[in-house]
């Protein structure tokens, strides 16, 4: 076993062990989840830190492991590999499953299961980037599912039933989609392989109407996950009725899973396509941006207003994505992804934090909670400052790299896209108003405590590493550079 199937099935290992621990032991269960997470985690730093390092000048994939024969009847192989698109996604991964596992130690509902379910999903989302083989990537993909559903389902809030069906029924609706693409690609080449890199080489010689309906098939797929509008209604259910670390491994992991398979295997695989639909995809975009941003400044629920806030932002991946072209573009959208992800993730923390203490989300019902809680509203308004795109933090750096490559291909279309800044200022700052300044209502908030040191040391890797990518973004923008030369030479084919 190599170094991504340690990273993959530690975890797995994990979770087992869980399972058989007495279920009354919640301390030992929370723990023993902790530190499997947790090895996996140090692994993925140290597969980052090896990979910038050694590897981050060179556009093959390493760590390879395979091909082993697995399946021989069909060809599916074991093959595991990474490169400068998904070391940082695993980087990302393996912080926030760990984080996530941290702020799940108030989970006092059938703690076992909630564990095993939790170190399973973290398997499932490791194994889907560093996955080489079609069969082994649907797998993984599919993996995913299963515990996301239960624990929206029976750790979530009072519609928790509602939500984990329509998450369950719309990523499956995409996962028909993408499994007949696959069977296409599997009988129309020859050989007949699942392999990923193999079918890079030979599927954009594949007849014209037939890529064009494969990458549509894969895009519906991916698009349901990004959500990119108009699936994305079931994302702020899902993210509403979840638990507090759902939620932050949902849009802080999940939701990149789709922009991670449009660059993995969309966009190299079926060049023809996307230069044929890169208006429309760009339009797509645009549509998130502004949508998601309006919704966002109507909602009177604070994590309904993160939830549909992730929709724009993940917009602007997608106006990347267009720019099909562009090194820049395509550097903005793997910026966004990791940016989003940290933002995102610790606006949810945050978000759970007070529903913890308040046992309610109305934003109306807070107000001047900066003198009673003021480190807590420090790292609110610094998230929410990231979010808005201030110079310094991680969200001006991707926001500012996708519009200078986006504007090259489709000027109208990404002026109009500008205007989503604004209107993120706005329903932010609105917000933080709200809810931190003004007087504060010592009758109702009287007793609320602060943030305590377990809540702080779970925000704050992510606090820093907003700030460090925001000042300094050359080690990220290096690590990646020649894998998105090189996805860009494969789209020119």
């Amino acid at each position: 076993m190599g170094l991504l199937s340690y990273i993959i099935f530690i975890p797995l290992i994990g979770s087992l062990v869980v399972l058989f621990l007495p279920k009354e032991k919640f301390g030992a269960i929370r723990w023993t989840s902790a530190f499997f997470s947790f090895v996996s985690m140090i692994l993925s730093f140290y597969l980052t830190y090896d990979y910038y390092f050694n590897y981050s000048s060179s556009s093959n994939m390493v760590y390879m492991e395979g091909p082993y024969n697995w399946i021989s009847a069909i060809s599916a192989q074991y093959l595991l590999g990474v490169d400068g698109i998904s070391v940082p996604m695993i980087f990302l991964t393996g912080l926030l499953s760990f984080i996530s596992i941290l702020a799940s130690f108030n989970i006092e509902k059938r703690v076992k299961e909630y564990f095993a379910f939790f170190l399973l999903l973290e398997v499932g989302m490791m194994g889907v980037f560093s996955s080489l083989d079609f069969f082994l990537f649907y797998v993984f993909w599919e993996v995913m599912l299963v515990p996301m559903y239960f624990l929206i389902g029976i750790w979530g809030g009072p519609r928790k039933e509602y939500a984990a069906i329509k998450f369950f029924l719309y990523t499956l609706f995409g996962s028909i989609f993408m499994l007949v693409a696959i069977l296409v690609l599997y009988f129309t080449n020859d050989p007949h392989t699942l392999n990923i890199m193999e079918l890079i080489k030979t599927a954009p010689g594949m007849v014209h109407s037939l890529q064009l309906m494969c990458f549509a098939f894969f895009f519906i797929a991916f698009a349901i996950k990004v959500p990119v509008w108009p699936f994305h209604t079931w994302l702020p259910d899902a993210h509403v009725e979840a638990p507090t670390a759902v939620s932050v491994i949902l849009a802080g992991v999940l939701l990149k899973m789709g922009t991670y398979g449009m660059l993995r295997i969309s966009w190299p695989m079926f060049p023809v396509a996307i230069r044929y639909f890169a208006i429309p995809i760009a339009l797509l975009g645009v549509i998130a941006i502004i949508y998601g941003a309006l919704v966002s400044m109507a909602q009177k629920d604070l994590k309904k207003l993160v939830a549909y806030s992730s929709v724009s932002h993940m917009g602007y991946c997608m106006l990347a994505l267009s720019a099909y072209s562009s090194v820049t573009a395509l550097a903005g959208c793997m910026f966004q992804m990791v940016s989003h992800g940290l933002i995102t993730g610790a606006l949810f923390l945050l978000v759970g934090v007070l529903y913890d203490r308040a046992h309610t989300r109305e934003i109306a019902a807070f107000g001047g909670l900066g003198a009673k809680l003021p480190v807590y509203t420090g790292l609110m308004v610094l998230f929410s400052m990231a979010s808005l795109g201030l110079p310094g933090m991680s969200g001006f750096v991707s926001e500012f790299m996708v519009f200078i490559g986006a504007f090259s291909s489709f000027k109208i279309i990404t002026g109009i896209a500008v205007l989503g800044v604004v209107l993120t200022a706005g329903y932010m700052l609105r917000m933080v108003q709200r809810m931190f300044l003004g007087e504060f209502n010592v009758a109702k908030w009287g007793g609320l405590t602060e943030i305590n040191l377990r809540e702080i040391i779970a925000v704050a890797p992510l606090a820093a590493l907003t700030i460090i990518i925001g000042v300094y973004p050359s080690p990220l923008s290096n690590m990646m550079k020649a894998t998105l030369e090189n996805l860009v030479n494969l789209m020119a084919r």
